[in-house]
């Protein structure tokens, strides 16, 4: 079966503090990693209340120390908002302390606001618009030393020397990151969980494109999807509404914590805004394992996707990680408990 991975947030969840939710990360890494998951990404967002971690570097290092066999990357880093040269040294430093088992994962969006992005960016206001493959190309050529003669970055060795940058995977939620990635020939990683465009043709754009590089011998596509997974159907449906709520309120520029399941059943939907969440179905998979294992498994084989990663918004802590046992099962991902 194809193999699963775990998108995390850190949200914070209503009545908990930001504080609890990267603890509420590390317990869930923990648990993913006794079941057979296979990757662990952590995401970067600023300024926003009902996200805990705008630094993934850093729950990087405290996931993989804290599990074994996980692969454990960024989904992703913001280039934009990042000199080259200090995601190298760090994600360098990463791998030199968990050799084999860092992903790079970059984006292009800023995660926030515009304020907030200039304000993370202040320093570098002069480089204007949209530079993102400046950034790539610069952060590629520390790896390889390609700069060229008389480049004054010539001279500069990033710490710490022998460590490899580790894979590299471009986000997308377009088109745009799929030929990007088939291009360069790196991984590429499809936000499906938010994304307008479509995750078949973007996912075929890159596997179809792709060309072999230093960075990988072949193409490597990841499928990002929001899911729910409870014992039955309905009682999926009823975790779900946390995220559903969530999502309404984020579509009004509303970026509070994750509501409980009390708040968000007791919530006085309006005809539009049932009308909303249903049209947000195709985003958010819902149900039991037979059910989930049916749609994901149908979404994976039509996009030809090499892993399927999850992103889960359930309040309960317990009830998420279980939604996570009952996707391992399906899929036949899980692990046997650890002695």
């Amino acid at each position: 079966m194809i193999p699963l991975s775990v998108l995390d947030l850190s949200f914070v969840n209503a009545g908990a503090s930001p504080a609890q939710a990267l603890h509420d990360s590390l317990a869930l890494a923990r648990h993913v990693d006794g079941l057979g998951f296979t990757r662990y990404w952590l995401a970067e967002h600023h300024a926003l209340p009902s996200v805990a971690s705008p630094a993934p570097e850093i729950m990087i290092g405290q996931i993989a120390a804290a599990t074994r066999s996980l692969r454990v990357g960024s989904g992703g880093i913001m280039l934009p908002n990042h000199a080259p040269l200090m995601v190298a040294e760090r994600f360098k430093m990463l791998e030199a302390l968990f050799p084999g088992r860092i992903d790079l994962g970059l984006g292009r969006a800023p995660g926030t606001d515009g304020v907030t992005a200039q304000a993370l960016r202040r320093r570098d206001v002069a480089r204007g618009g949209d530079d993102f493959l400046d950034r790539l190309q610069e952060l590629m050529l520390w790896e390889t030393g390609d700069f060229p003669a008389g480049h004054p970055f010539r001279s500069v060795e990033v710490m710490p020397a022998g460590a490899p940058l580790p894979p590299l995977f471009l986000l997308g939620s377009s088109d745009y990151s799929a030929h990007l990635s088939a291009q360069v020939g790196t991984g590429f990683a499809f936000a499906q969980h938010f994304a307008s465009f479509d995750a078949e043709a973007a996912m075929l754009a890159y596997r179809q494109g792709f060309r072999p590089s230093r960075w990988r011998e072949s193409p490597h596509a990841i499928l990002a999807v929001a899911a729910v997974c409870a014992p039955t159907d309905a009682e999926a449906e009823r975790l779900a509404l946390s995220a559903g709520l969530a999502t309404l309120r984020r579509e009004r520029g509303e970026y509070l914590p994750l509501p409980n399941l009390a708040e968000a059943e007791a919530y006085p939907y309006s005809a539009a805004e049932r009308a909303r969440l249903e049209r947000g179905r195709a985003r958010l998979h819902v149900g039991s394992p037979e059910t989930l294992r049916a749609r994901l498994g149908a979404l994976a084989e039509a996009t030809r996707s090499d892993e399927i990663m999850v992103f889960s918004a359930i309040h309960d802590q317990a009830a998420r990680q279980r939604s996570y046992t009952l996707l391992a099962e399906a899929f036949g991902s899980a692990a046997p408990a650890a002695a």
